[in-house]
């Protein structure tokens, strides 16, 4: 579903059909690295317990594919309107703060998200609706470019 669908779903905009793809293979691994580490460095701080290593399981790598998904809304809310190296900063930072959100309320507040709507499907497109204010709100607007195609 992340690299599939998410990057053909984003190949809608004209001009950033093939872009949109090649992007979202790099976001997405980029994601789901820094989205295991996150995750499981906010897991090891709210135990409380001394700090180990990072076991790569199958558990670990679903947490990061969420945390992926919800790079992936966040990007589709950006698309167009930021390059690749700010994409790659922004997605840096959300990863981090996402790894926080979710260990907070997987792990103090007991939630429990079968789905994703909440630690994932929520948190990206507040996030995406948050950074997509700073990204040139005014070019994006005036552009012909951002124009679906046929």
């Amino acid at each position: 579903m992340i690299f599939i669908g998410f990057g053909f779903l984003m190949t809608f905009i004209k001009t950033m059909s093939w872009t949109a793809l090649s992007y979202n293979w790099i976001i997405s691994i980029w994601a789901l690295q820094w989205g295991i580490l996150s995750n499981g460095f906010w897991h090891q701080i709210i135990h409380g317990g001394p700090m180990h290593k990072l076991p790569i399981t199958l558990e670990t790598l679903i947490v990061g594919d969420f945390g992926a998904g919800a790079a992936m809304i966040t990007f589709g809310v950006l698309l167009g309107k930021c390059n690749l190296q700010q994409l790659m900063f922004l997605i840096f930072w959300q990863m981090l703060w996402w790894g926080l959100n979710e260990s907070i309320g997987v792990l103090i507040f007991k939630g429990t998200d079968a789905g994703g709507s909440m630690f994932v499907h929520s948190y990206g497109a507040y996030y995406g609706l948050a950074a997509c204010y700073f990204f040139q709100p005014d070019r994006a607007a005036k552009s012909n470019n951002l124009k679906s195609s046929y």
